[in-house]
Order: structure tokens, then C-alpha cells, then sequence
């Protein structure tokens, strides 16, 4: 799954002309658009993400449940956030954000694993901020049905990384779930070699967001150290 061969990385070189001017388009989109919201949330009516501000130094974080003060490096295994992540989907990150450090793209996580507990305090803020639970679960899985309690799923700070990550994720079998969540990403090894599934609208059209798919098995399933 590392695909740093010196063919793969030729490839690469060629293709990313091809990424840099959709890099542009993204870009110039963000420009048109206002004022990015929240990280992990949107607007009600699905505007798009928000980056938390980014200090100078993205190296502080507060690691109590995987909660994390800004955006901080993939490598950073001091984080519980990061460390708590499952092996295979942590080898992969790593070896993406490597790769795209060749073309200056930093990827950088803004969650990681999260407890229940902090799963829970962020699913009651949403229904505040929603207004109703149904709304808020667009958003925001339960303690039981999260990717981030269980492990598997990071998001992706800079736009030009989630672009990046979009554009070339599937080489690593790392691809976007939800089609209102572009800096989601989860764990498919299959797509090294059939490409990222389809994605779901929002969260609440995937079966493993249902209560009767939550004690289920899932991908990749990590049970993690306490925070």
C-alpha cells in the first residue's frame, strides 16, 4: 500500500500538473465562497467546512479524549488522537502525508480518535446548533456509531490537502465517505485496487449510522487505549 515506487512517483510527478490546476479551481471556489465554517460541522444548510484558526505553531494540542486545540501533524503519535488511530489506517495517512510533502502539500489532522465521552459532548452540541437531533446526525455519529470512537476515520485540515487526498487518496486506500464532509476520510483497503466506493450524501444515509448496524462488526474496528 506505500506506492513509492519510482514508477508510481513518475506518475505522480506527471499527474500532479493535472491536480495543480484543479488545485486552482479549488481554491478560487473557497475565495467565492466567504468565510470556511466549522471543521466536522457545516452550516444548516450544508455551506461547507470551517477551519478552527491555525496558530503559528501547530504543535500544542490537549489530548484528553483525542480533543484537539488546532490542527497538528500526522506523525505526531504524542496525540492520543493520533495514537489511538488503527494501525493500518495510521501506516496509511502517514505514508499520503509523506508522499504529498514531495509536492508541498502538508496534510494535517484536525480530529483524529475521539473517546465516547467526547463523541457525546460533540453530538449534544450539534442538536443545540441544529436544532433537532435528525439534523444534528448529518453532522455528528453517536458514541456507538462513530468512525472516530472506533478508530477509523480522520479529518483533514488545509483544503488543499483534503483536495489532495481526494485526487490520490485511493492509492493508499484512504477515501471521502460523505459527500457533505469533503475532510472525512476512512480506511477501504480495496480502493488500491478498485477505487473508493461511492459516497453517501451525509451520514445519515450510510447502514453503519443505524442503531440496527451498530453492534456489527465494523472495517478496520480498533478498540483503543484510554485517552
Amino acid at each position: 500500500m506505500t506506492n513509492s515506487s519510482p514508477a508510481r512517483a513518475a506518475d505522480r510527478r506527471v499527474r500532479w500538473f493535472v491536480f495543480a490546476a484543479i488545485l486552482a479551481a479549488v481554491a478560487s471556489f473557497f475565495a467565492l465562497a466567504g468565510p470556511p465554517l466549522d471543521v466536522g460541522r457545516g452550516s444548516p444548510g450544508g455551506a461547507g467546512p470551517k477551519p478552527p484558526p491555525l496558530a503559528e505553531d501547530f504543535g500544542q494540542q490537549y489530548t484528553d479524549g483525542g480533543t484537539v486545540s488546532d490542527r497538528f501533524s500526522a506523525f505526531d503519535e504524542s496525540s492520543s488522537a493520533i495514537a489511538n488511530l488503527s494501525s493500518p489506517l495510521l501506516d496509511a495517512l502517514q505514508q499520503a502525508a509523506k508522499d504529498a510533502a514531495y509536492y508541498g502539500i502538508d496534510v494535517v489532522v484536525t480530529s483524529g480518535w475521539r473517546s465516547p465521552q467526547y463523541q457525546d459532548e460533540l453530538l449534544k452540541e450539534a442538536v443545540a446548533e441544529y436544532g433537532s437531533a435528525e439534523e444534528a446526525a448529518r453532522w455528528v455519529a453517536t458514541p456507538e456509531t462513530s468512525a472516530h470512537v472506533s478508530g477509523d476515520a480522520v479529518d483533514i485540515g488545509y483544503a488543499e490537502a483534503s483536495a489532495w487526498l481526494s485526487a490520490y487518496g485511493a492509492e493508499y486506500g484512504l477515501c471521502q465517505i460523505y459527500g457533505n464532509e469533503p475532510w472525512h476520510f476512512e480506511l477501504r483497503p480495496e480502493a488500491v485496487t478498485s477505487g473508493c466506493p461511492d459516497m453517501y450524501a451525509d451520514p445519515t444515509l450510510d447502514p453503519m449510522m443505524h442503531p440496527a448496524h451498530a453492534a456489527l462488526p465494523q472495517p478496520q474496528c480498533h478498540s483503543p487505549g484510554a485517552a
